[in-house]
């Protein structure tokens, strides 16, 4: 019994063996490049770099600087406000133009796409289009306005109080149709007799979708949330194309933040320390996820 044991996991080992051969550069890019340099920049983090990396160690200098730093402080305000609420409208939007596609609407493919559209355009588009329709001059103020309302006033790109809400609209925009797509997919793997059971049983809609069909939605809902998060932390070509950070550093991001001190500023060690805390706030994304993903399904 035991040599049949040892006979099998051979051929074990050997089976797709050319799948495992042609996934061996793949996995070499992964542990060299992408591993390899976030170990590299982790490092020189705790470095004094400016225009060339140099390992003159500094301990956590550069940390201390980058938490003592106004922009970065606004840096974090505003990722956390847009992240917030971006999670908060991308699922509520989403789910809601989900819900009203899942109804077997005429034109259902002509809507999906319109609402997709969007996504299939780059950040720096986007943020150029509403930069174009924020604009006072002749953007939506300027429109109202000539219709008669002379005192609406509509230009959040140019006050810093309610700027990063102004990124938001275009982010939720573009976004919001991706979602909407996966929430379907999800709506369109529930069985239908549990639709029939809860009409049988008088349930309201409403109900049914708060109860039985958003718990069953339970791995949509957790896949969509890591997208949209992942977004959020590397948010940049936006802010760009929409107000290059401005007013003043009213709408700076991490990301941003991170840019301007490697490539502008010249100091690698702050930039290292910035792509660093980033690194961290990912992986507080990914590993709950993968607990929730994987660890259940082991424990099952």
């Amino acid at each position: 019994m035991t040599g049949q044991v040892r006979a099998v996991r051979p051929n074990q080992l050997l089976r797709n063996l050319n799948a495992k051969i042609a996934s061996i550069p793949m996995i070499l890019t992964a542990v060299v490049i992408f591993l390899g340099g976030t170990i590299w920049t982790v490092v020189y983090s705790f470095s004094n770099s400016k225009l060339l990396p140099r390992l003159s160690f500094v301990g956590l200098d550069q940390y201390e600087r980058l938490w003592a730093a106004p922009r970065w402080l606004m840096a974090i305000q505003n990722l956390a406000v847009y992240g917030i609420l971006s999670l908060i409208f991308s699922l509520v939007i989403g789910f809601l133009l989900a819900a009203l596609m899942d109804q077997k609407i005429r034109f259902e493919n002509t809507f999906r796409t319109i609402f997709l559209y969007p996504f299939a355009l780059s950040f720096i588009v986007t943020g150029l289009v509403w930069q174009w329709i924020l604009n006072p001059e002749f953007g939506i103020q300027s429109v109202v306005r000539s219709l008669g309302w002379e005192s609406f006033t509509f230009d959040p790109l140019y006050n810093a109080d309610i700027v990063i809400y102004g990124i938001l609209i275009a982010a939720l925009w573009q976004g919001t149709g991706l979602v909407m797509c996966l929430m379907l997919a999800g709506l369109r793997g529930i069985d239908e007799d549990i639709w029939k059971a809860s009409r049988i049983d008088g349930i309201p809609m409403w109900r049914t979708y708060l109860f039985i069909v958003i718990p069953m939605m339970r791995p949509v809902f957790v896949t969509t949330l890591v997208i949209i998060a992942s977004g959020i932390v590397r948010v940049y070509d936006l802010v760009v194309a929409q107000t290059s950070g401005g007013p003043g550093i009213a709408s700076d991001v991490p990301a941003k933040y991170v840019y301007d001190y490697m490539f502008q500023a010249q100091n690698l060690g702050q930039g290292f320390a910035a792509s660093t805390m980033m690194l961290l706030t990912v992986a507080i994304i990914v590993v709950p996820w993968a607990y929730l993903e994987f660890g259940g399904k082991k424990r099952g």
